[in-house]
């Protein structure tokens, strides 16, 4: 295999990893508050109506993933877009959905 076809099947598999990330609702909907700006778990819960066990595993995973970053401040963790790649996705997909909706309204 060459090394362009090396790279050709990282970046596929890359962007099918991305995509299962983000095959939940839940995580779309945390990539989507995020884009806008930093939130802690409290502020995103506020706006994301799930259980704090199951928003903290989402948080987890999409940390581990490399998708956001985190940072602690005293009691509270403040999480941010680490991979922008997956903001722009996330916004790319779900805007033309919207539109899609829209037009089908």
């Amino acid at each position: 295999m060459t090394d362009a076809e090396t790279q050709r099947r990282e970046v596929f598999d890359k962007a099918a990893e991305l995509f299962s990330l983000m095959s939940t609702p839940i995580r779309l909907r945390i990539i989507s508050e995020l884009c806008t700006g930093e939130r802690n778990v409290g502020q995103l819960l506020e706006r994301i109506e799930v259980a704090q066990p199951n928003m903290s595993q989402h948080l987890n995973m999409l940390y581990r993933a490399g998708v956001v970053s985190r940072r602690r401040q005293g009691a509270q963790i403040y999480y941010r877009i680490a991979d922008e790649s997956a903001g722009m996705v996330c916004r790319a997909v779900c805007t033309q959905v919207a539109i899609d909706l829209d037009d089908k309204g």
